[in-house]
Order: structure tokens, then C-alpha cells, then sequence
């Protein structure tokens, strides 16, 4: 599902520039991706386009007009407490790279909260940290985003070829 992932941050600027699902399923599948990758792919962006989208109306000019709010506003001084199985499906090094990018402040609360939704529906037990900045960057792409530089370099560069300074 990762490889679709990737294929479709790579090939479409933004998430507003993505085909329809039914039309990128098409597209994947003459790329030579697995019937079974894209449907995972497309369930799990079906879901990403939700969130980001319920994050835009509560947070957009349309919140007024919506009923009570989705999601709570969080101050300053609050914590963010992980639930059981949302550590046992993450695990210590993407619990702490997710607290990392927050505590960098280049992942509000709201796009936290969506990167978590998305890794719980995704596959892997618990998920790779790889995979993690793969749902990192698809939240910041739903959103028509890109991370600044040094983010991006976090997110993309494999930490292994890194001499420390």
C-alpha cells in the first residue's frame, strides 16, 4: 500500500490535483500496481480526503455554520495522551518522531491528529517509522502543503547514511 502511497504523492502536486478514486484506481492499476495494493491505497485515501476535509470545515470560514464542533480546539498547555492501542500500533519510535515534529512546531495539533487517525488504519503492527513519514507527508499533502526544507529532508533522507555533527 506504501509504494501507491508513494506513487501518488510523487505523480499529483497536491491532493486537490488527484484524479477521482475510481479514475486513480484505473491509472494505478496500468502503472502495474496489485488489485489488492490499490484498494488498500484507495480505502486509506478515501479516509485521508475526510479528515482533511472535516479539518477544513472546522477550522475554515464554514465552522460557524457547522453544528457543534468536530474536534475540540486544544490550547497551548494541553497533552496529548495515546491511547493503549494506539501505542502498541505505533510504537515507541513513531509515537516520539510524531512528538518530535510536534514539538518542533511543524505539525499542529489538528494535522496530529489526523496523522494518527491515518496510521491506525494503516497495516503493520507495530508501523514502521518509514511508513509513518510516508502518512506524514500524504497529511500534508491533502492539506496542499509542503513542509519546509529541513522537514522535508527528516522526512525523505534515510537517518542511516548521516554522519552526527
Amino acid at each position: 500500500m506504501f509504494e501507491v502511497l508513494v506513487f501518488v504523492y510523487e505523480h499529483y502536486w497536491r491532493g486537490d490535483a488527484c484524479p477521482e478514486l475510481q479514475q486513480l484506481g484505473r491509472k494505478l492499476s496500468a502503472h502495474g500496481f496489485e488489485p489488492e495494493e490499490i484498494h488498500d491505497a484507495l480505502v486509506w485515501l478515501d479516509g485521508l480526503h475526510l479528515a482533511a476535509q472535516s479539518a477544513r470545515v472546522v477550522d475554515g470560514a464554514s465552522a460557524e455554520a457547522a453544528a457543534p464542533s468536530i474536534q475540540p480546539v486544544q490550547s497551548a498547555t494541553s497533552l496529548r495522551v495515546y491511547s493503549v492501542a494506539e501505542q502498541d500500533h505505533l510504537g515507541a519510535q513513531c509515537l516520539g518522531f510524531v512528538s518530535f515534529l510536534e514539538s518542533s512546531g511543524v505539525l499542529p495539533a489538528a494535522m496530529r491528529e489526523i496523522v494518527m487517525d491515518r496510521a491506525m488504519a494503516a497495516p503493520g503492527d507495530p508501523v514502521s517509522l518509514d511508513d509513518l513519514k510516508i502518512i506524514v507527508l500524504m497529511v500534508y499533502w491533502s492539506f496542499g502543503e509542503e513542509p519546509d526544507a529541513l522537514v522535508l529532508d527528516e522526512l525523505c533522507d534515510p537517518a542511516d547514511g548521516r554522519l552526527p555533527h
